[in-house]
């Protein structure tokens, strides 16, 4: 079996996310950000009616925002100008 580092398919996905992301470096924070602001919404919307599951969604949301918009700025740099 080959490796997985050695794939070639692996290879182009890797080749065409990081071209994508250096033609468009601040869509993850865009993105991250995005995601802050539903997150805040579905909290508002927590804060009249409890339900579990909206805490569960306001969780995900949130820290997928933050965790995706701290990678997003520390990738702007190492991916140029």
């Amino acid at each position: 079996m080959r490796k997985i580092d050695e794939s070639p398919r692996i290879a182009r996905l890797l080749e065409r996310f990081s071209s994508g992301l250096a033609r468009q470096r601040g869509l993850p924070v865009v993105f991250g950000i995005f995601l802050l602001i539903v997150s805040f919404i579905v909290h508002l919307v927590n804060l009249s009616t409890y339900s579990p599951a909206l805490d569960l969604v306001w969780s995900i949301t949130h820290h997928l925002g933050i965790i995706i918009a701290l990678i997003g700025l520390v990738l702007i740099e190492p991916l140029g100008r």
